[in-house]
């Protein structure tokens, strides 16, 4: 008796059905890779998140009053500028918003170099005016931004920063805010939503 082999039909309904499940294995497959790669890439920008607010919770913290400067902590509603001490002696830092592509904004840092001199302290801190955010030490920490605000807390409330340092400006030396929020806001599709505030304690 001679064995039955498959006929054409059956062959065909065999690989129809195996390309089926080819294509079912292959869809979960690419689910899995995409929920991975989108989970990957939320937890790259939580941290870079965490990393830059951590590095300006150090520059606040470490900020050092000079008699070169009136201010060792200056904002006019766009700009943050403070002189911070570092091992190697006293640096000025700024931090900026400057607008990016699609109707955003970045958040950029820049480290002028740390100086020991008043002259080499004054020439940085009249630098530190002219930046167009090119410049060695500019640092692109955060993308994706719809803008942000800065606020001092000064006499047991918050008041906008522009504001309490013009109501100090008439001091020899402006005294420092006892606090400093920033509030950021993101745009849709950066990866964040809504908007972050931070408050952070200024040592005495």
């Amino acid at each position: 008796m001679r064995s039955r082999g498959f006929t054409l039909v059956e062959v065909l309904v065999a690989m129809v059905i195996m390309a089926i499940m080819a294509v079912m294995a292959w869809q979960g497959v690419d689910g899995i890779v995409r929920t991975r790669n989108a989970s990957q890439e939320r937890l790259e920008t939580t941290l870079r998140l965490n990393t830059v607010i951590a590095q300006w919770d150090q520059d606040l913290a470490s900020i050092q009053e000079t008699r070169v400067v009136n201010s060792a902590l200056a904002c006019n509603g766009a700009t943050v500028r403070l002189t911070r001490r570092t091992p190697d002696g006293v640096q000025i830092v700024v931090w900026t918003l400057r607008p990016a592509d699609n109707n955003t904004s970045v958040w950029e840092r820049w480290a002028g170099p740390a100086v020991t001199t008043t002259s080499a302290l004054n020439d940085s801190w009249l630098r530190s005016q002219q930046l167009q955010g090119n410049e060695p030490g500019s640092l692109r920490t955060l993308t994706g931004l719809s803008g942000w605000q800065v606020y001092f807390y000064q006499g047991n409330a918050w008041g906008n920063c522009q504001s309490s340092l013009d109501q100090a400006a008439s001091a020899p030396q402006a005294a420092l805010p006892d606090g400093v929020r920033v509030v950021l806001s993101f745009a849709p599709g950066s990866g964040l939503n809504g908007d972050l505030t931070r408050d952070t304690l200024l040592k005495r």
